[in-house]
């Protein structure tokens, strides 16, 4: 589905990405790792378009999108979920899951999500929603749990529960391809266990996934395939297993 070749990204003489290379299979939940620096979030930021490459291919479904601009990448069904909170602080749960709906009448609210907006989402826009999009919010509603909590506004909500909306809001953005940067960092166990639940879940429905996560019981429980980039290359690739007793990541990543 995805395909990295020789991909480059250099800032001054930081060699964030250096020639790195993967390719992530369809319907598997694939876990990018590495030690703090080793180039995911750049990695990430290059497939989504955030970043221009200075060298090298991305090939999403045949077709090269190495920089493209965010919303044509978007469009051609690449999703994502960021590392940092995006929500509108002063709209309800449901109105910022609307936003991700794809209607001509929210395209411009999505390109503003993550700045403080102190509007609503109109009733037009509402009312514009077709009967499937509705029943799909409903849906992920109901899939993180938060079908009581779709009236509260978003700046009321805990952190666990802005980071649960910003999961379903991914989820609802029309894509093919889902990516994750760390969507369990800084919550609870318990939460940690249901993000789990809910990603196993979508894997089931046929959903492609790749995350960047540092916990490490989190990603070796739930991944299919793990790489691991160091220093801006990839330096293995397998199932869990294999990674766990690989001595190049022990090395880099666990320090032994």
């Amino acid at each position: 589905m995805l395909k990295i070749n020789n991909l480059k990204k250099h800032f001054g003489r930081v060699k964030a990405v250096d020639g790195c290379d993967f390719a992530i299979k369809e319907n598997l939940i694939t876990a990018l790792i590495g030690p703090n620096g080793a180039g995911k979030s750049t990695v990430f930021n290059l497939i989504s378009g955030l970043l221009k490459a200075d060298g090298g291919a991305i090939t999403f479904e045949n077709k090269n999108i190495i920089n493209l601009s965010p919303e044509k990448i978007s469009n051609l069904g690449i999703s994502r979920l960021f590392q940092q909170t995006r929500l509108f602080k002063n709209l309800t749960v449901l109105d910022n899951l609307l936003l991700a709906v794809d209607s001509d009448d929210t395209k411009f609210w999505k390109n503003l999500i993550g700045r403080d907006a102190i509007y609503r989402v109109s009733k037009d826009s509402k009312d514009a929603i077709n009967g499937v999009s509705t029943k799909s919010v409903d849906n992920i509603l109901e899939l993180i749990g938060m079908t009581k909590f779709k009236n509260k506004l978003a700046r009321d909500l805990s952190y666990g529960q802005k980071r649960l909306v910003e999961i379903g809001r991914a989820i609802l953005n029309p894509h093919t391809f889902l990516m994750l940067d760390e969507p369990v960092a800084g919550v609870n166990p318990k939460l940690r266990q249901k993000i789990s639940k809910i990603l196993l879940a979508l894997k089931k429905q046929g959903e492609t996934i790749l995350l960047i996560e540092h916990d490490m019981n989190f990603t070796f429980g739930l991944a299919d395939r793990v790489i691991v980039m160091d220093e801006g290359k990839v330096i293995a690739q397998g199932k869990p297993a294999e990674i766990k007793n690989n001595p190049k990541v022990l090395e880099a990543y666990l320090g032994e």
